[in-house]
């Protein structure tokens, strides 16, 4: 099937050469062509170009079995969203309101409230229920605008739970138009039956979750929550060690509470991206330079938690890519709204609109190892992006928080909204 979108205003995310992240200086620089046409076939990008242009495709537009007409609209890639937990049984807003009251993300978690009450929801609902409610989340974030999505289990913390999880995670992917990653997350958090002999609960991911994970095939990656008043560096070495064995790549929640090492140790064993970083000192910076570890921030969380901001502006500056992620899930970022995190992006942590954009589709793309397949308006790439309602400009698209601006969404070349 051939599809023609023309008469774009501005095409934006363009890339001639593509590249699977951008870093530093890089981060700023955004290709966009005005007045420009769109041509997929079947599910792949197969050309872009200006509608003037002689030798332009476009011009087969007869040939075409769809034609849309974007005058007036813009075109991005869609949205990558590279950190999030939406399969979950139960909101959690009593908590919020404790939060409100003055209790703290630690405080709620240490009485059996937190991770652990989504744990206990989540034991009791059937892998139906939990997927039915989970494709109403994929659904209302693919009419924002992703159209990559990484979910992590996490919310099990027991062996029949977690592989319940992440078989509802598989079957999202076989069912969904959304490109869809999964990843083990058992070490999430510490059940109260293992409090004072954490290393037990340790020993049961690794000897056996882990093997059962792998053995049904169900997880991209693996990942520890390495922080304060959770998992410890050894903790997470030793859960990092069993899930490459097993072949999952690391990834990591880390610096969310305090300066944990999970920076460190996600380098130490090639994590794909440490997670979160509210926590950051020079020493984090330096360590990840020169490696393939994508610094993933989550605004939606430190924002809903009134969290310290990671730095950054100082990554950037240091010469890191930065990738920005939504956190969806129901304890400490209740949206998957990644045009929210577009606008957090500029407006809380300073990133330019160009930043920005790269920040939450080409960045968030590499941080869940599809960068190759998606997050850039490119010749043999997914055809994953969104059409604008009638927008001045790409700079409107973070300035204007309060308001959905996708109209209309394609993914793997079919429209969907």
């Amino acid at each position: 099937m051939l599809t023609l979108i023309k008469n774009i205003k501005e095409l934006v995310g363009v890339e001639s050469t593509p590249q699977l992240r951008k870093q530093g200086k890089e981060m700023a620089q955004l290709e966009t062509i005005k007045d420009a046409y769109l041509l997929i076939e079947d599910d792949k990008i197969k050309a872009f170009g200006t509608m003037e242009a002689e030798s332009g495709e476009w011009k087969a537009e007869s040939g075409a079995d769809l034609v849309i007409d974007a005058t007036g609209r813009m075109v991005f890639p869609s949205f990558c969203d590279s950190h999030t937990h939406i399969v979950y049984a139960n909101s959690r807003e009593h908590e919020f309101v404790d939060k409100i009251r003055g209790l703290s993300y630690e405080e709620i978690a240490k009485r059996g409230g937190g991770i652990l009450n989504s744990a206990k929801a989540t034991a009791a609902a059937s892998e139906e229920e939990l997927y039915d409610m989970a494709w109403q989340r994929l659904e209302e974030v693919m009419r924002l605008g992703t159209g990559a999505i990484e979910i992590k289990s996490g919310y099990g913390l027991s062996t029949e739970s977690e592989l319940k999880l992440l078989r509802v995670i598989r079957r999202l992917k076989e069912t969904s138009p959304l490109t869809i990653k999964s990843n083990f997350l058992g070490a999430h958090g510490i059940p109260m039956e293992y409090r004072g002999h954490q290393e037990d609960y340790v020993d049961l991911v690794i000897n056996e979750m882990i093997p059962r994970v792998a053995d049904e095939g169900l997880a991209d990656f693996v990942d520890v929550f390495c922080d304060q008043g959770f998992f410890t560096v050894e903790d997470t070495a030793r859960i990092l060690e069993a899930g490459i064995k097993h072949g999952m790549r690391p990834k990591i929640h880390a610096n969310e509470m305090a300066v944990s090492g999970g920076v460190q140790v996600g380098v130490k064993y090639g994590a794909i991206s440490v997670d979160h970083l509210e926590q950051m000192g020079d020493a984090e910076i330096e360590c990840l330079k020169g490696t393939e570890t994508m610094p993933t921030i989550l605004p939606g969380c430190a924002f809903f938690l009134n969290l310290p901001l990671s730095p950054a502006r100082k990554m950037i500056e240091a010469g890191l890519p930065v990738a920005m992620a939504s956190d969806f899930n129901p304890g400490t970022s209740p949206s998957g709204n990644m045009q929210l995190i577009l606008s957090m992006a500029c407006i809380r942590y300073r990133l330019t609109p160009e930043e920005a954009l790269n920040a939450t589709t080409l960045n968030t793309a590499y941080a869940m190892g599809v960068s190759d397949e998606v997050g850039s308006i490119a010749v043999g790439k997914k055809a994953n992006f969104y059409i604008t309602k009638p927008v001045p400009s790409y700079e409107y698209m973070p300035y204007s928080y309060g308001e959905n601006k996708v109209e209309t969404v394609f993914l793997n070349g079919k429209k969907y909204v």
